[in-house]
């Protein structure tokens, strides 16, 4: 579908709810609530929500609404950065009239009665930014603020591939916006002390093999032993990158319930593959997976070293 398409179904709706994924990042709530923002100044007749858990770590972006099980009533529904339905935080997403789907993810679920995905966006902020250029849609401050921190997130900093001249530009053109961007650099950059006693543990722990795939185990005894939670502990899936050996990574996070979080990340090694054989998905060089065992553990590792391997001999 199109642009005008999204934006011609959105004006037929008095109330409109926005959805995201679990555990959400910047961009996740960079693009839901930069959405929200700029539907709400450019119409402001209609209901405009977002929902969803709120994240502690990231509440200097903004918060969740508190939707009602009636709002859903003839409402049209948008997820944003969501590749998939059980992934979506919130499961009343189903019971709106009208469903749509905007993502940069690859489409691997085409869930929703309309879809926009662009997997050669950086991030679902550039294109909720994208979306509101080409169809007229005025900004504010905020919306760029929160569309801005959500691009910052997904792109690293504007250091990972998938940062393009696009992206750049359309940056460029909200920071044309009065907002400090500064602070949103500085907070993204800042930690907590028992996170950067957590990074001490991850260069302590890292297993690196001669390729450069590297793994960690965080157990459930760990994080308690640092007092950081499973969301908190996402602030070190970059660590082992910064170690000049390490091409590929694999985190394993025990999970109250006994199975393990699998976050997987490269620097140009695609490991969306190994992720989806695993109850997971994503980008190539930024994925997630679940691992049921220990041995399901070994599995993913090896599955990492032999793409590694493979990639060093080409």
């Amino acid at each position: 579908m199109t642009f005008n398409q999204i934006l011609e179904k959105i004006k037929t709706y008095d109330t409109i709810i926005i959805h995201r994924h679990q555990r959400p990042d910047p961009d996740a709530l960079g693009s839901q609530l930069g959405l929200r923002e700029i539907l709400r100044y450019n119409f402001p007749d209609k209901t405009v929500l977002a929902t969803g858990s709120d994240e502690p770590s990231l509440g200097w972006l903004s918060k969740m609404d508190s939707v009602a099980d009636s709002a859903y009533q003839g409402a049209l529904v948008i997820v944003t950065d969501t590749a998939n339905t059980p992934r979506i935080d919130d499961e009343r997403f189903e019971r709106g009239d009208c469903l749509i789907k905007i993502d940069h993810h690859p489409n691997e679920d085409p869930y929703g009665d309309l879809l926009y995905v662009n997997t050669q966006a950086s991030s679902a902020s550039e294109i909720i930014t994208d979306f509101a250029q080409k169809t007229g849609l005025e900004l504010t401050s905020e919306a760029a603020r929160l569309l801005y921190a959500g691009i910052v997130g997904d792109t690293g900093r504007f250091l990972y591939d998938a940062t393009s001249p696009k992206t750049l530009r359309i940056a460029a053109d909200l920071r044309e916006f009065d907002f400090d961007f500064a602070a949103i650099s500085r907070q993204m950059d800042s930690f907590p002390f028992k996170i950067a006693k957590l990074q001490g543990y991850v260069f302590d722990h890292l297993d690196i093999d001669e390729n450069g795939a590297a793994r960690l185990l965080l157990t459930r005894q760990v994080l308690e032993e640092f007092d950081v939670s499973d969301a908190e502990s996402s602030a070190i899936v970059s660590t082992p990158g910064k170690i000049d050996l390490v091409q590929s990574w694999a985190i394993f996070v025990e999970q109250p319930e006994g199975y393990y979080r699998v976050r997987l990340r490269s620097k140009k090694v695609v490991i969306n593959e190994i992720a989806k054989r695993h109850d997971g998905g994503g980008h190539p060089l930024a994925s997630g997976a679940n691992s049921y065992s220990l041995e399901e553990n070994e599995q993913i590792y090896r599955e990492i070293t032999e793409a590694v391997a493979h990639a060093n001999t080409n």
